[in-house]
């Protein structure tokens, strides 16, 4: 393997290692789950909440894989991508709007920069509420479902989430949240999120395939701003905080907008002693 050069980048405060494939594969793709599980530990690795691989496609612009700390792919990640977007733009390879290929779809973007600031719009389709199609056992919503001792509703936002609101946020959440991921209601797990309802939403998400709370999830976001909607508590267009910072999350008709930052951290070449454990 020739010099492995890769990108570290944040979504507020949701950090990715970017590697570019635009232009040719640089790790097999059965090498690509334990390349991750490696690089994003934070002690033996480079440390993040996942790889990005920026690769070709044949249905968008560009496309997006993601592989996460347990070595798992996750279908679309909304911090992720607009990372990747970042990068894509910066690097020459598409305008101010263009589209991602995801394991969820194809996902338009527009970006831009304001005060010096990179920001993307991304689309982030109809979520889907249906059991079917989170998916979750049983038949018709999930909607405010007992799950111990929580009202638990869940929705598909690119992938399964569970939204529970509450009085307050100060909760031990790496305690609490593994139950409900892998509770058998979700045969393919879900992330968590915890949410406080005000003038806007405060949102605190644990992550499957991180396993782990981080700082920010732009599809739990979207998660947590659907479920309010469906539940009639907000309306079209809500903030969203979340500890790395906020989201603006909007609706035209059934179909989600959300709109966020991201930020270059460095850029730097993985060394030979590493690639060794690689191949």
């Amino acid at each position: 393997m020739n010099q492995l050069e890769f990108v570290k980048l944040h979504g507020n405060g949701n950090d990715f290692i970017l590697i570019d494939e635009l232009k040719g594969e640089r790790i097999p793709t059965d090498e690509k789950s334990d390349a991750a599980r490696l690089l994003c530990h934070r002690n033996f690795g480079i440390g993040g909440d996942g790889v990005l691989f920026l690769v070709p496609s044949e249905k968008a612009d560009i496309g997006m894989r993601l592989f996460q700390p347990d070595g798992s792919e996750a279908e679309m990640c909304g911090n992720g991508i607009r990372c990747l977007a970042k990068h894509a733009w910066e690097s020459g390879y598409v305008g101010e709007s263009f589209s991602v290929e995801t394991l969820a779809g194809v996902i338009p973007i527009q970006v831009r920069k304001d005060c010096n600031r990179f920001w993307a719009r991304v689309e982030m389709g109809i979520p889907r509420f249906e059991r079917s199609e989170i998916p979750a056992e049983g038949e018709g919503l999930f909607l405010r479902v007992p799950i111990h001792g929580f009202e638990v509703s869940a929705v598909n936002t690119g992938v399964p989430h569970a939204v529970i609101f509450v009085d307050d946020l100060d909760l031990p959440v790496e305690q609490i949240a593994p139950n409900i991921r892998h509770s058998p209601c979700f045969p393919d797990g879900a992330n968590v999120n915890f949410v406080r309802l005000g003038n806007h939403l405060e949102v605190r998400t644990f992550e499957r395939g991180v396993e782990a709370e981080t700082l920010s999830c732009g599809t739990g976001s979207v998660a947590a701003a659907a479920v309010a909607r469906r539940l009639g508590l907000v309306g079209d267009s809500i903030e969203v905080r979340t500890r790395g910072g906020p989201l603006r999350i909007s609706f035209v008709g059934e179909k989600a907008f959300m709109e966020g930052p991201a930020v270059t951290v460095c850029r730097g070449v993985i060394s030979d002693e590493m690639l060794q454990t690689l191949q």
